[in-house]
């Protein structure tokens, strides 16, 4: 935890670099996460956030959260709904918001970041959903957080 500097009253930056953290097992089938920040019991607003790795032919159902997140497409490409998404494309997801289903047929890499929403106080959820031992059965997960 960064400590307060004396001369500003303010926090300093922090820095993780990618390969210091290891691939996570990630709550839905074919991703793979390296969260670099993290809510924790000290630091509960702290955002998600780092990367997501997508097999080919990985996906998500339609789901709904009370956090807000922007997600940073950085390889492959993404059917998102009705449109696909490559490279380059900076979604923005408000608070509270619903996401359609993902399918990405080629794989890709994007940067995540999940945060406390803004209007609704809702935060995002990192144990259980980002480092998970084991994937629960899609129809076994809650589709609304």
């Amino acid at each position: 935890m960064s400590k307060v500097l004396p001369s500003t009253g303010h926090l300093p930056m922090e820095a993780v670099h990618a390969d210091d953290r290891p691939w996570e097992t990630l709550r839905w089938p074919g991703q793979w996460s390296k969260m670099l920040f993290h809510p924790r019991a000290e630091r509960p607003t702290e955002p998600n956030a780092g990367l997501v790795r997508y097999e080919p032919g990985s996906h998500h159902p339609f789901h709904k959260h009370d956090f807000a997140q922007v997600w940073y497409i950085l390889e492959g490409e993404f059917e998102i709904g009705e449109t696909t998404y490559g490279p380059g494309t900076m979604l923005f997801y408000p608070d509270p918001h619903s996401e359609p289903p993902l399918l990405t047929k080629t794989g890709g890499l994007m940067l995540f970041c999940q945060y406390q929403g803004p209007t609704t106080q809702g935060r995002p959820v990192y144990d259980g959903r980002f480092n998970m031992s084991a994937r629960k059965p899609i129809a076994e997960e809650s589709l609304d957080v």
